[in-house]
């Protein structure tokens, strides 16, 4: 039955379960007398969705605290076993699976090294089944426990209904790849076991904002800087964020080519892959045979050595300029979406480091508009490495929390009786 708002009884009560989930996630543990305030629900119906959460499994007793002059108060908190989640980044240099409890505590983790076929479809699929099924074995749990597999991909992700989430990835290669399809075919997990896939970028902006610098800010962005650089923007109408492409944004015309295809692309100046060609271009000794994280330390080694050894130049202007460009996109961003915080994540870009972020921030100020460039900062990113696998897991577990911490049905091979459905929504809380 419909409010006047057109909310149902099941609505109202799922909204409920929600937001006493969210409320012990982030703030427990925590007592029924604290969760009142906290949800703005009356302390009736508290007990009633505690109870709820309780035997449902969700939630349990972590101790007591003492009262104003009455009983101790039972704290609660989310159940860390009643659920978990894989994480998959499919990024530059590897695919890392992780596999994670419902308070995100990493359980087992698998990782495939890419190599120079490292964006062929059928490989990076193949890796991410066996990554799915090493850990799930590594930890003895059986697959239809998972509340689902998130997958941060690069590029575009479009939700199709026939095809599940299709992956349009211009600079890997990638055209209308029908990634989801291609991973439910053959999968190590069950069908009630979703893949939620999205742009790794987003992922990473959802891990930054849910547990890392970005808590607390209503307009932020999130930079993945990498082999390319990518970013998500988190405002209160996206507010588990929205993937752009600014890598793609055009910083100068006729430029250097990038790997997309087009020219003068901020990626072609500022990504890890081009200025390991800049500083390879004018002489610079980049390491034969190795990968880039490997070649960007040897680089960062040369531009700042130890000891009293003299910095080579090469890879000091190389650096300085892309700093600048780096910090010219960000104006960019500054100057559009006025966010009162621009985190910098990715491998490259913590790898970089605290070193490489005040020249950053100094052509940053001094490319964008004066108003909104003194209200925003510039850090990095605080979870590391693990970031984007981190956002992956968060994405079937926030699906979790809106679903009032309920698995989705398998779909009814009938439609349920109008009957049936009635009582249902008249049901009591």
């Amino acid at each position: 039955m419909a409010g006047r708002n057109g909310r149902t009884v099941r609505d109202l009560r799922r909204a409920n379960r929600t937001a006493v989930l969210q409320r012990l996630y982030f703030e427990g543990p925590l007592s029924r007398f604290e969760l009142g305030p906290a949800t703005g629900l009356s302390s009736g119906s508290v007990s009633n969705v505690v109870a709820d959460l309780v035997a449902d499994g969700l939630v349990e007793e972590a101790g007591s605290v003492e009262s104003d002059g009455g009983r101790p108060r039972t704290l609660l908190r989310v159940a860390p076993g009643s659920g978990h989640m894989i994480g998959v980044d499919v990024g530059e240099t590897r695919v890392r699976v992780e596999l994670f409890d419902l308070t995100l505590t990493e359980l087992a983790r698998a990782e495939r090294p890419l190599t120079q076929q490292r964006y062929d479809v059928e490989v990076i699929v193949g890796h991410i089944r066996d990554g799915i099924a090493e850990v799930l074995a590594a930890a003895g749990l059986a697959p239809e426990r998972l509340l689902g597999a998130g997958v941060g991909v690069p590029g575009i992700v479009e939700h199709t209904p026939d095809r599940g989430a299709v992956v349009h990835g211009q600079t890997i290669g990638w055209d209308a790849v029908p990634l989801e399809a291609l991973l439910r075919a053959g999968s190590p997990l069950p069908d009630t076991v979703p893949y939620v896939i999205d742009n790794g970028a987003k992922t990473l902006g959802q891990a930054e904002m849910w547990f890392g610098a970005g808590r607390g800010a209503r307009n932020a962005i999130v930079v993945l800087f990498g082999s390319g650089v990518g970013a998500s923007l988190v405002t209160p109408e996206a507010e588990h964020g929205r993937a752009v492409e600014w890598g793609h944004l055009t910083v100068r015309v006729r430029g250097r080519r990038c790997r997309c295809g087009a020219l003068g692309c901020l990626e072609a100046y500022a990504g890890a892959e081009s200025l390991l060609a800049r500083w390879r271009e004018e002489g610079g000794r980049v390491p034969e045979g190795t990968d880039e994280e490997t070649a960007l330390t040897a680089l960062l080694a040369a531009a700042h050595p130890a000891d009293d050894e003299e910095p080579d130049p090469v890879a000091l202007a190389v650096l300085e300029e892309t700093a600048e460009y780096l910090g010219a996109g960000l104006s960019d961003l500054i100057n559009l979406f006025q966010p009162e915080r621009i985190l910098i994540g990715g491998w490259a870009g913590l790898q970089l480091g605290t070193r490489f972020l005040p020249a950053v921030r100094r052509y940053a100020a001094s490319y964008a508009l004066r108003h909104p460039a003194e209200k925003v900062t510039v850090e990095l990113g605080r979870l590391g490495p693990d970031a984007v696998t981190v956002g992956a897991a968060i994405l079937p577990l926030a699906d979790f929390f809106a679903r009032g911490g309920r698995r989705p049905e398998p779909a009814p091979d009938h439609p349920a009786p109008a009957w049936r459905t009635a009582l249902e929504e008249r049901a009591p809380h």
